[in-house]
C-alpha cells in the first residue's frame, strides 16, 4: 500500500504542475517499478503483449472518425435538427443544448469534443436569446459529460480494454444512466428559465410551417443520425464486433464528409485525422504505462490490500461503495476521462468484483462518477473547458453548475450505483449476460 500511495502522490503532484499526462503515468510507471523492485524486462514486455489486443484497434477508429465528423459541419445540423422540435418553447433553446451534445456524443465519444463543437456554437445562441452568460456554459460543461455515457464512448472502451471486459456490454451499462441525466437537466433547465426576465423564443410557426421545418432538418441530419445507428445496431445485432463497428464508422465518415456534407476538404481531412493521430498516441502512451503499473500491483497484490484496507474502514458495503464513489469523483476532478477510466479500472475494479458488484454495473458507475468529477469543482477539466469556451469567469457559472451537479447528477450516481438493474437492465436484455 506504501508504493501505491507514494506513486499516486508524485501522479497527482505531476498533474497538478501541468506536466503532459502521457508523461505522468509515465514517471508513476517507473516509480513503481523502482518501489516495488520488479523488473521491467518482465512487466514492459507484457504490457506490449496487452497493447496487441484486437480490440484496442477500435480506439484509433473511434477517435479519427469522430474528429473527421466534428470537422465535416455535423454540429450545425444536430442543433437544427433538436431545435426544429423545440425552437418555439421557453428554455427550449437549452434543451436543444443538451440533446445535441448526447447526440454528438454518439458520434465523437468524447466530452472535450461535444464542448469544443457544441459549446462554441450554442453558448452564444444562448446568450443572443437572453440566457446568462454563466448558465449557458455551466449548461455546455454539464450536458458535455453525456459523450461519456451514450454509446460509442472513448472512456468506456478504454475501461472494458483495461478491465478485460465486453466493450458491447459496457456500452450498453451507461446508456439508461445517460438519458435518466439528460431528462433531468432538461427538466432544470425548464424551471429554472421560468424565473428568468428577457429569454426569447424563435417566432411562433403553423403546423405545416413546423412540419416543413422538422422535414428540412431530419432530413439535412440524416447522415449524421445514421451513423452511430449503423454502428450500435451492428454491434448488437451481431453483424460486426466493436473493433469492426469502429472501422465501418470511419469508412461511412469519408463520403459523407467529403461528398455530402462537404465540410472536409483535403487539408481539413488531414488536420482531424493529425489531431485523432495525436490523441490516440497520447491514450496509447497513457495505456502502456497503466499496463505496466497494473501488471506489477497484481503481483503485488495491491488490489487485495486495498480491498482489505476499505474492510477495516467498514464492513458495510454501502459504506464502502460510497467511499468508491468518493474516489472515483476525486479521480474524475484530477484527470481527464480516459485517464480516470483506466485508473478505475486497475486500481478499485477488483475491490468493487470482491464486495460483490458485477463488472458490467461497476463499468456505469465508473462512467457517471468519472463525468461527476469531470465538472465538479476545484478540479473539473471539462467545466474549465467550457469556460474557456464559453468566455465566462468561474464566479459566473459555479452556482448553475452546482444545481446541475446536485439535483441532476449526483442523483442518477447514487441510484446507478445502489440500484443495479439501471446498469445491467440492457445489457441482460440485449446480450444475455447474467
Amino acid at each position: 500500500m506504501l508504493t501505491l500511495t507514494v506513486c499516486m502522490t508524485l501522479i497527482v503532484v505531476l498533474l497538478l504542475i501541468g506536466m503532459p499526462v502521457a508523461y505522468v503515468f509515465g514517471a508513476g510507471a517507473i516509480g513503481f517499478v523502482m518501489l516495488s523492485g520488479k523488473s521491467m524486462s518482465y512487466l514492459v514486455p507484457h504490457a506490449f503483449w496487452q497493447l496487441g489486443s484486437f480490440a484496442l484497434l477500435s480506439l484509433p477508429l473511434f477517435i479519427i472518425a469522430g474528429a473527421l465528423m466534428g470537422a465535416s459541419g455535423i454540429s450545425d445540423r444536430l442543433v437544427r435538427f433538436v431545435n426544429a422540435f423545440v425552437g418555439p418553447i421557453r428554455g427550449g433553446l437549452g434543451a436543444v443544448t443538451i440533446v445535441t451534445c448526447a447526440l454528438f456524443g454518439a458520434i465523437a465519444g468524447s466530452g472535450a469534443s461535444a464542448i469544443a463543437a457544441i459549446g462554441s456554437i450554442m453558448i452564444p445562441k444562448m446568450v443572443q436569446q437572453g440566457y446568462p452568460r454563466g448558465y449557458a456554459t455551466a449548461l455546455v460543461g454539464c450536458s458535455s459529460v453525456l459523450a461519456l455515457l451514450i454509446p460509442p464512448s472513448v472512456p468506456m472502451i478504454v475501461f472494458s480494454l483495461s478491465g478485460g471486459l465486453s466493450v458491447a456490454a459496457a456500452f450498453l451499462s451507461t446508456i439508461i444512466p445517460g438519458v435518466l441525466i439528460a431528462l433531468i437537466y432538461i427538466l432544470i433547465n425548464f424551471i429554472y428559465l421560468r424565473k428568468i426576465k428577457g429569454v426569447q423564443v424563435d417566432e411562433p410557426m403553423t403546423f405545416p410551417e413546423r412540419s416543413k421545418l422538422i422535414g428540412t432538418a431530419t432530413k439535412d441530419a440524416s447522415w449524421a443520425l445514421l451513423m452511430p445507428a449503423i454502428m450500435l445496431g451492428g454491434i448488437y445485432g451481431g453483424v460486426f464486433t466493436p473493433t469492426e463497428a469502429a472501422a465501418v464508422a470511419l469508412v461511412y465518415t469519408l463520403p459523407v464528409g467529403f461528398f455530402i456534407y462537404k465540410g472536409l476538404n483535403l487539408r481539413t481531412a488531414a488536420n482531424a485525422i493529425v489531431s485523432g493521430a495525436i490523441s490516440t498516441g497520447s491514450i496509447i502512451a497513457m495505456v502502456f504505462f497503466l499496463f505496466v503499473m497494473s501488471r506489477g500491483m497484481i503481483m503485488e497484490q495491491i488490489p487485495q490490500q486495498l480491498s482489505d484496507f476499505l474492510l477495516t474502514l467498514s464492513d458495510n458495503k454501502i459504506i464502502i461503495l460510497l467511499l468508491i464513489n468518493l474516489l472515483l469523483i476525486l479521480i474524475g476532478m484530477l484527470v481527464d476521462d480516459v485517464s480516470g477510466s483506466i485508473l478505475a479500472s486497475i486500481i478499485l475494479m477488483p475491490v468493487a468484483i470482491n464486495l460483490g458488484v458485477h463488472p458490467i454495473h461497476f463499468a456505469a458507475i465508473v462512467g457517471t462518477n468519472l463525468g461527476l468529477g469531470n465538472i465538479t469543482p476545484p478540479c473539473a477539466p471539462l467545466l474549465y473547458m467550457a469556460g474557456s469556451v464559453g468566455k465566462s469567469q468561474l464566479n459566473e457559472y459555479l452556482k448553475p453548475t452546482l444545481r446541475f451537479i446536485l439535483l441532476g447528477h449526483l442523483p442518477i450516481v447514487l441510484a446507478v450505483t445502489f440500484i443495479p438493474d439501471i446498469a445491467l437492465f440492457l445489457p441482460r436484455l440485449v446480450m444475455g449476460i447474467e
